[in-house]
């Protein structure tokens, strides 16, 4: 779990961080997002040196506060939430990213791997979201 505050109000930062055609511009490992008709969105990833897809759905909206999104098969599924809380009378925004991965059978001995290497990468991607947002980048 990660908190960063953004000088943006709630309801800005939770339309830009959590619309997956966006997911490029700010985290650093994407390098593009199809989002599909029935809502679900393709997101190819920078992983080791390699471009992979992986097919995501959102299982929570509730704008401009809570969202959520995990990955619909994969060896190794990611599952992200997002939660938005305004300060300052809502002239600025805490932003609190939650991020865990599951796995089954063999699979379950990458997940170690994959959480050391987004814990590695988020930092910068969380940066760049806060650098965008607040007009600095």
């Amino acid at each position: 779990m990660t908190t960063i505050e953004i000088d943006r109000p709630p309801a800005e930062v939770y339309a830009y961080a959590t619309d997956p055609a966006r997911f490029p511009e700010w985290q650093a490992d994407v390098r593009r997002v199809e989002v599909h008709a029935d809502g679900r969105f393709t997101t190819v990833r920078r992983i080791a040196g390699t471009d992979r897809g992986m097919l995501q759905q959102v299982t929570l909206a509730e704008a401009p506060w809570r969202w959520a999104a995990r990955a619909v098969g994969g060896a190794v599924r990611p599952e992200a939430t997002v939660t938005v809380e305004p300060l300052d009378d809502g002239r600025r925004s805490r932003v609190t990213f939650t991020l865990d991965f599951t796995a089954g059978g063999a699979a379950d001995l990458l997940v170690p791997v994959v959480r050391r290497l987004a814990a590695r990468a988020a930092p910068r991607s969380y940066a760049r979201l806060k650098a965008l947002l607040e007009g600095s980048a």
